[in-house]
């Protein structure tokens, strides 16, 4: 929810800076268009791995009290699976928040929509978007609805389940669980990916002919 409030606020003092750059050229609105949207990504990521972490951490002490040097291998797989296992709800939560967030964000966007385009387009006869139709204000808001928290729940609640599962499968293997730190592998493949996509949005642009194409 803090991530959809993030994204929601820069979303919106996003959209007139991308329609001002415009005005000089393709290539600068799209570049703000581009990292304005970045925020909500970068931050819905990092704190559903942030919080993740926490709550392992947090789960370990006490599912894995009883514990020694002596222990059988079976305790401990079963330890390590009870602990994987509270963490699923991790996954059980995010899904619910995505439910909710995906089905009330398009509701809100396909309702102004369809409200906008019956009361100006049909109704009034006015073009898409114009602004002529006070309905329009309210379509872009159910657009940013949509796109910024639906969009970003779903895409919490995906990123969540799959660590999540990774996580349950993976401590049902000995030679993991053995392993030093190797059964945190999903959280690094998160962490990469979070890297390596930090690094590509440097080589985002539009080409010159591209831009061209749009002026005419």
């Amino acid at each position: 929810m803090l991530a959809g409030w993030i994204g929601m606020k820069i979303a919106t003092y996003t959209n007139v800076r991308v329609t001002y750059k415009c005005g000089e050229s393709a290539n600068a609105g799209f570049m703000v268009a581009f990292h304005g949207g970045q925020v909500l990504g970068f931050s819905l990521v990092g704190l559903a791995l942030f919080i993740l972490e926490i709550i392992i951490m947090a789960y370990k002490p006490s599912c894995m009290d009883y514990l020694g040097e002596n222990a059988l291998p079976h305790v401990i797989m079963e330890q390590v699976r009870y602990l994987f296992e509270g963490v699923s709800g991790y996954g059980l939560g995010a899904s619910t928040v995505a439910l909710f967030g995906r089905v009330g964000g398009g509701i809100y966007t396909k309702a102004a929509d369809v409200g906008a385009d019956l009361a100006g387009k049909v109704g009034e006869h006015l073009d898409e978007d114009s602004p002529l139709n006070p309905g329009t204000i309210a379509d872009n808001v159910g657009d940013n609805v949509g796109d910024i928290a639906g969009m970003g729940a779903d895409l919490f609640g995906s990123l969540a389940e799959s660590i999540c599962a990774a996580l349950v499968v993976s401590s049902s293997s000995w030679n993991l669980i053995t392993t030093p730190d190797a059964i945190y592998f999903p959280l690094m493949i998160v962490v990469s990916g979070i890297i390596a996509s930090w690094l590509s949005q440097f080589f985002a642009w539009i080409p010159m002919s591209v831009e061209a194409k749009l002026r005419t």
